[in-house]
């Protein structure tokens, strides 16, 4: 019996043989075909010791409903989107649970010009999975198979797009998906380059997929030890990317976005003196650093909500320039519309003008704080429309577009409940470390309040 767990907002996950299985994600493929209705889908999957499995159940589903198949194999994200969008398939699904541990898997869909799928997409595909039966096309109209290999395509695209790249940086694969395309792309830009967990490895045993300050020591340690200018690390697909600075830092996403959107916006304003603001995405998890650097550069800063579909979608829309996620996604519209954090590092290689750590050290400084709670599913969105209606009436400027976030003169505070799990997360922000700590305070007393009245601790 198929969970209904496993399809969320964003995507589709669980643990392999406990949640998910070959013969659901036969039944996952057979109903994409179904609900997203292309004439051909683009399939490609990570280097998880499920993925391969998991994949060609996920093609056989599709061709079953009688829809073309694109299989581009074991690659990273960033190459199975490029050849994605470079086809003529009408949508791509990519095989992957991304940043989780390697006993799950999952797979992510996106439109054919790379913009993620939203959530109504996937619980369609949901209704149809749990629904009952999902007849097998005639015969004659089963779907037909091709394979190809992007590989080559998207790391000459990268390559043209940045030449002359000279810094210095310590890159970190973490044995996932990119070990298939950055040593060769780091390669033929002739790049001076620390390598850190560069062969590929399924079970990330040297280290957990998701790339933060925990788990980057061996990154750390290298760009601080040998002079590099600075370190990415990679997560398990390669849709996110974490960078260190000369001093061993671990930036958030916040800094690494203002530091490059400065420089692209100086450089949009140059190309275009008369053309319209440059839009800078940022949802509504990400700190006001993005306004205090960015606005008086003449950028338009839009926020949206938080999720990476909606990020690739609004970039799309509004013909963005770049954009932004707290969680460390980020795209570029004039390379990409689709979140490949491979760009990230190459990115940051042309525009940095300086030394990193000194140019993070002269940034605005503001202080976080996060909390999570524990809330029941059930009841979770009900305590966030309670705390909008509260805050709403007790403070000037609220916004609701996902979640409460409450703006005051020194700082502002965030509620929103987690998409993906019974949890509603806090987070805080000021300009002294001593305000933030009294906002996150203040406001965790008050959701945890309100999620006690609701009843809905699950403790």
């Amino acid at each position: 019996m198929v969970s209904s767990e496993i399809f969320r907002a964003y995507d589709i996950r669980g643990r392999f043989g406990i949640d998910i299985d070959p013969e659901t994600f036969y039944r996952i493929g057979a109903a994409n075909a179904r609900v997203v209705k292309d004439d051909a889908v683009y399939v490609g999957n990570d280097v998880r010791t499920s993925s391969s499995a998991m994949s060609r159940a996920f093609i056989a589903g599709v061709l079953s409903a009688g829809v073309d198949v694109i299989d581009c194999g074991t690659t990273s994200f960033g190459a199975c989107m490029y050849g994605g969008v470079m086809s003529d398939a009408g949508s791509i699904a990519y095989i992957t649970a991304s940043h989780l541990p390697a006993e799950w898997n999952g797979v992510k869909f996106a439109y054919g010009d790379g913009v993620g799928m939203g959530s109504e997409v996937i619980y369609g595909i949901r209704d149809l999975v749990l629904g009952g039966e999902l007849e097998c096309a005639r015969w004659d109209k089963v779907g037909n198979l091709t394979t190809e290999d992007p590989n080559d395509a998207y790391i000459t695209y990268l390559h043209e797009r940045f030449p002359g790249l000279t810094s210095r940086m310590a890159v970190d694969c973490g044995g996932g998906s990119t070990t298939v395309t950055v040593p060769e792309m780091l390669e033929r830009m002739g790049l001076d380059c620390g390598k850190v967990f560069w062969e590929t490895d399924p079970l990330f045993s040297g280290r957990p997929s998701e790339p933060n300050r925990e788990t980057l020591s061996k990154l750390r340690e290298m760009v601080t030890s040998e002079g590099y200018d600075f370190g990415v690390a990679f997560d398990g697909d390669g849709d996110r990317g974490v960078v260190v600075d000369p001093k061993g830092r671990v930036l958030d996403a916040d800094t690494l976005g203002v530091i490059i959107g400065r420089e692209l916006i100086r450089r949009y304003h140059a190309e275009n003196p008369d053309g319209p603001a440059p839009v800078v995405l940022a949802n509504v998890e990400s700190g006001k650093v993005i306004e205090a650097v960015l606005e008086p550069l003449g950028a338009d800063v839009i926020r949206i909500r938080v999720g990476h579909t909606f990020l690739t979608a609004e970039a799309k829309e509004r013909n963005a320039l770049m954009g932004v996620e707290r969680s460390g996604h980020m795209v570029f519209p004039p390379y990409f519309l689709f979140d490949d954090a491979v760009i990230i590092p190459l990115i940051l290689a042309d525009v940095l003008d300086g030394k990193l750590d000194e140019i993070v050290d002269g940034l605005p400084p503001f202080f976080k704080r996060f909390n999570d709670f524990d809330c029941a599913d059930a009841v979770k969105f009900d305590v966030i429309e309670s705390l909008k209606e509260a805050f709403s009436s007790e403070y000037e400027n609220v916004n609701t577009m996902d979640g409460v976030r409450v703006d005051l003169p020194d700082g502002w505070c965030l509620v929103r409940a987690s998409n993906t799990s019974p949890v509603i997360r806090l987070t805080a922000e000021a300009m002294s470390d001593d305000r933030a700590e009294e906002l996150g305070e203040t406001f965790s007393a008050r959701v945890q309040a309100m999620i006690d009245d609701a009843g809905g601790d699950t403790a």
